[in-house]
Protein backbone atom coordinates (compact mmCIF):
# COMPACT_ATOMS: atom_id res chain seq x y z
CA UNK A 1 0.00 0.00 0.00
CA UNK A 2 1.18 3.27 -1.07
CA UNK A 3 0.83 6.08 2.05
CA UNK A 4 -0.86 9.09 0.48
CA UNK A 5 -2.86 12.33 1.71
CA UNK A 6 -6.60 10.96 3.15
CA UNK A 7 -7.42 13.93 3.85
CA UNK A 8 -6.76 17.93 4.69
CA UNK A 9 -8.11 20.29 6.92
CA UNK A 10 -7.30 23.96 8.12
CA UNK A 11 -7.94 25.76 10.80
CA UNK A 12 -8.76 29.97 10.09
CA UNK A 13 -9.34 30.49 13.25
CA UNK A 14 -7.87 28.30 16.49
CA UNK A 15 -10.01 26.32 18.59
CA UNK A 16 -13.02 26.97 16.75
CA UNK A 17 -13.90 24.39 13.76
CA UNK A 18 -12.36 23.79 10.28
CA UNK A 19 -12.85 23.54 6.90
CA UNK A 20 -12.11 19.99 4.74
CA UNK A 21 -9.95 21.11 1.60
CA UNK A 22 -8.79 19.10 -1.28
CA UNK A 23 -5.89 21.35 -2.19
CA UNK A 24 -4.08 23.73 0.06
CA UNK A 25 -1.18 26.03 -0.76
CA UNK A 26 1.98 25.65 1.92
CA UNK A 27 4.48 28.38 2.69
CA UNK A 28 7.10 28.62 5.09
CA UNK A 29 4.41 29.07 7.84
CA UNK A 30 2.29 25.87 7.01
CA UNK A 31 -1.06 25.97 5.41
CA UNK A 32 -1.57 29.17 4.19
CA UNK A 33 -4.46 31.02 6.65
CA UNK A 34 -4.14 27.54 8.93
CA UNK A 35 -4.50 29.67 12.65
CA UNK A 36 -4.44 32.71 11.09
CA UNK A 37 -7.00 33.74 13.40
CA UNK A 38 -7.27 33.44 17.22
CA UNK A 39 -9.99 34.93 19.64
CA UNK A 40 -8.12 37.03 22.39
CA UNK A 41 -8.59 38.89 25.35
CA UNK A 42 -6.83 42.04 26.91
CA UNK A 43 -4.34 40.71 28.69
CA UNK A 44 -3.12 38.32 24.96
CA UNK A 45 -4.65 34.85 26.04
CA UNK A 46 -6.28 32.84 23.26
CA UNK A 47 -9.20 31.54 23.70
CA UNK A 48 -8.89 27.63 23.75
CA UNK A 49 -9.73 24.39 25.95
CA UNK A 50 -7.27 24.93 28.82
CA UNK A 51 -5.45 27.02 31.27
CA UNK A 52 -1.62 28.19 30.28
CA UNK A 53 0.26 31.11 30.45
CA UNK A 54 -0.73 31.38 27.27
CA UNK A 55 -4.27 30.07 27.01
CA UNK A 56 -7.46 30.71 28.28
CA UNK A 57 -10.19 28.21 28.65
CA UNK A 58 -13.29 29.38 26.84
CA UNK A 59 -15.07 26.24 25.65
CA UNK A 60 -17.55 29.00 23.75
CA UNK A 61 -15.10 29.16 20.95
CA UNK A 62 -16.09 25.52 19.98
CA UNK A 63 -19.43 26.56 19.15
CA UNK A 64 -18.12 28.47 16.58
CA UNK A 65 -16.45 27.41 12.48
CA UNK A 66 -14.46 29.19 10.43
CA UNK A 67 -14.02 28.71 6.51
CA UNK A 68 -11.80 30.77 4.02
CA UNK A 69 -14.11 32.52 1.07
CA UNK A 70 -12.11 34.40 -1.11
CA UNK A 71 -9.57 36.47 0.62
CA UNK A 72 -12.16 36.96 4.06
CA UNK A 73 -12.27 34.61 6.78
CA UNK A 74 -15.91 33.75 7.88
CA UNK A 75 -16.75 32.86 11.02
CA UNK A 76 -20.42 30.60 11.53
CA UNK A 77 -22.07 30.50 15.02
CA UNK A 78 -25.66 28.98 15.57
CA UNK A 79 -27.77 31.18 14.07
CA UNK A 80 -25.60 33.96 12.15
CA UNK A 81 -22.21 34.42 10.33
CA UNK A 82 -19.46 37.02 10.29
CA UNK A 83 -16.96 38.23 8.65
CA UNK A 84 -13.01 38.17 10.65
CA UNK A 85 -12.67 42.09 11.05
CA UNK A 86 -16.10 43.20 11.68
CA UNK A 87 -16.93 44.47 15.26
CA UNK A 88 -19.99 42.54 15.57
CA UNK A 89 -17.87 39.28 15.61
CA UNK A 90 -16.13 40.65 18.51
CA UNK A 91 -19.31 41.53 20.41
CA UNK A 92 -20.63 38.56 19.58
CA UNK A 93 -17.91 36.71 20.87
CA UNK A 94 -16.82 38.59 23.80
CA UNK A 95 -20.98 38.13 25.10
CA UNK A 96 -20.62 34.26 24.36
CA UNK A 97 -17.50 34.38 26.57
CA UNK A 98 -18.50 36.87 28.85
CA UNK A 99 -15.22 39.21 28.81
CA UNK A 100 -14.09 41.51 26.21
CA UNK A 101 -12.19 39.66 23.20
CA UNK A 102 -11.32 40.09 19.72
CA UNK A 103 -10.68 38.17 16.92
CA UNK A 104 -6.70 39.16 15.50
CA UNK A 105 -4.99 38.18 12.90
CA UNK A 106 -1.14 36.97 14.06
CA UNK A 107 1.65 39.55 14.50
CA UNK A 108 5.06 38.30 16.15
CA UNK A 109 3.99 35.64 17.97
CA UNK A 110 2.91 32.28 16.58
CA UNK A 111 -0.71 31.28 16.95
CA UNK A 112 0.48 27.57 15.68
CA UNK A 113 1.86 25.51 18.90
CA UNK A 114 5.13 23.31 18.23
CA UNK A 115 5.15 22.68 14.94
CA UNK A 116 3.84 23.96 11.48
CA UNK A 117 1.78 21.56 10.41
CA UNK A 118 0.08 18.22 12.15
CA UNK A 119 -0.69 14.83 10.75
CA UNK A 120 -1.70 11.27 11.73
CA UNK A 121 -1.90 7.74 10.03
CA UNK A 122 -4.95 6.61 9.06
CA UNK A 123 -3.80 3.17 10.75
CA UNK A 124 -3.46 5.07 13.56
CA UNK A 125 -6.89 6.30 14.42
CA UNK A 126 -8.18 2.56 13.21
CA UNK A 127 -5.99 0.90 16.44
CA UNK A 128 -7.04 3.86 18.70
CA UNK A 129 -10.65 3.06 18.07
CA UNK A 130 -10.17 -0.91 18.06
CA UNK A 131 -8.47 -1.17 21.43
CA UNK A 132 -10.21 1.86 23.05
CA UNK A 133 -13.66 1.36 21.83
CA UNK A 134 -13.91 5.54 21.07
CA UNK A 135 -14.63 7.29 18.01
CA UNK A 136 -11.26 7.80 17.22
CA UNK A 137 -12.41 11.26 14.97
CA UNK A 138 -9.42 13.02 13.53
CA UNK A 139 -11.11 16.50 14.12
CA UNK A 140 -11.22 15.66 17.84
CA UNK A 141 -7.54 16.05 17.05
CA UNK A 142 -7.41 18.95 15.02
CA UNK A 143 -4.57 17.73 12.63
CA UNK A 144 -4.00 19.23 9.19
CA UNK A 145 -3.59 16.35 7.51
CA UNK A 146 -5.07 12.45 7.47
CA UNK A 147 -2.42 9.73 5.70
CA UNK A 148 -3.37 6.64 4.69
CA UNK A 149 -1.50 4.08 6.49
CA UNK A 150 -1.49 0.15 7.09
CA UNK A 151 1.09 0.28 10.56
CA UNK A 152 -0.21 1.83 13.89
CA UNK A 153 2.16 4.76 15.12
CA UNK A 154 4.43 4.48 11.36
CA UNK A 155 4.50 8.36 11.14
CA UNK A 156 6.10 8.66 14.91
CA UNK A 157 9.21 6.61 12.73
CA UNK A 158 9.39 10.00 10.76
CA UNK A 159 10.73 11.93 13.13
CA UNK A 160 14.36 12.78 12.42
CA UNK A 161 13.48 12.36 8.57
CA UNK A 162 12.01 13.87 5.58
CA UNK A 163 8.98 13.75 3.78
CA UNK A 164 7.71 14.35 0.26
CA UNK A 165 3.94 15.37 -0.33
CA UNK A 166 3.40 16.32 -3.89
CA UNK A 167 6.05 19.27 -3.88
CA UNK A 168 5.85 19.77 -0.72
CA UNK A 169 8.74 18.10 2.05
CA UNK A 170 7.92 18.23 5.41
CA UNK A 171 10.52 17.67 8.54
CA UNK A 172 8.68 15.74 10.98
CA UNK A 173 9.38 17.08 14.50
CA UNK A 174 8.02 15.30 17.71
CA UNK A 175 5.15 13.62 18.68
CA UNK A 176 2.08 15.71 19.66
CA UNK A 177 1.30 15.91 23.72
CA UNK A 178 -2.78 15.67 24.14
CA UNK A 179 -4.70 17.73 26.51
CA UNK A 180 -8.55 17.85 27.41
CA UNK A 181 -9.55 19.20 24.20
CA UNK A 182 -9.40 15.60 22.76
CA UNK A 183 -12.69 15.12 24.94
CA UNK A 184 -14.84 18.06 24.37
CA UNK A 185 -16.85 18.11 21.60
CA UNK A 186 -15.75 20.41 18.69
CA UNK A 187 -15.46 20.59 14.77
CA UNK A 188 -19.28 19.14 14.20
CA UNK A 189 -17.92 16.02 15.95
CA UNK A 190 -18.90 14.63 19.55
CA UNK A 191 -16.02 13.71 21.92
CA UNK A 192 -17.69 9.67 22.03
CA UNK A 193 -15.66 7.72 24.50
CA UNK A 194 -12.70 9.17 26.66
CA UNK A 195 -9.48 9.25 24.55
CA UNK A 196 -6.72 11.17 26.71
CA UNK A 197 -7.15 8.46 29.95
CA UNK A 198 -6.30 5.53 27.86
CA UNK A 199 -3.78 8.13 26.01
CA UNK A 200 -1.72 8.84 29.49
CA UNK A 201 -2.05 5.08 30.34
CA UNK A 202 -0.42 3.31 27.18
CA UNK A 203 0.69 6.51 24.99
CA UNK A 204 2.44 9.01 26.72
CA UNK A 205 -0.53 11.41 26.06
CA UNK A 206 0.92 11.30 22.85
CA UNK A 207 -0.77 10.78 19.70
CA UNK A 208 0.12 12.45 15.77
CA UNK A 209 3.08 14.41 15.16
CA UNK A 210 4.22 17.68 14.37
CA UNK A 211 6.45 18.62 11.35
CA UNK A 212 7.47 21.90 9.94
CA UNK A 213 7.98 23.12 6.39
CA UNK A 214 11.39 22.39 4.59
CA UNK A 215 9.93 23.09 0.76
CA UNK A 216 7.17 24.96 0.62
CA UNK A 217 4.42 24.06 -2.48
CA UNK A 218 1.30 23.02 -2.68
CA UNK A 219 -0.77 19.55 -1.13
CA UNK A 220 -3.79 17.66 -2.54
CA UNK A 221 -5.60 14.60 -1.31
CA UNK A 222 -4.33 11.36 -3.28
CA UNK A 223 -0.60 12.86 -2.94
CA UNK A 224 1.43 10.30 -2.43
CA UNK A 225 3.99 10.24 0.43
CA UNK A 226 8.08 9.88 -0.18
CA UNK A 227 9.86 8.74 3.27
CA UNK A 228 13.36 9.97 3.06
Amino acid sequence: MQIKVASIRRYPVKSMGGESLDVVEVDARGLVGDRWYAVTDDQGHLASGKNTTRFRRRDAVFDYAARTVGSDVVVSGAAATWTAGAPDLDAELSRAMATRVRLLPETDVAHQDAGQVSLIGSATLAWCAERWGIAAESRRLRVNLVVATEEPFVEEGWIGGEVGIGGVRLRPVERIERCRMIDIDQDGVRADGRWLKPLGAERDMCVAIYADVVTPGVLRVGDAIEVV
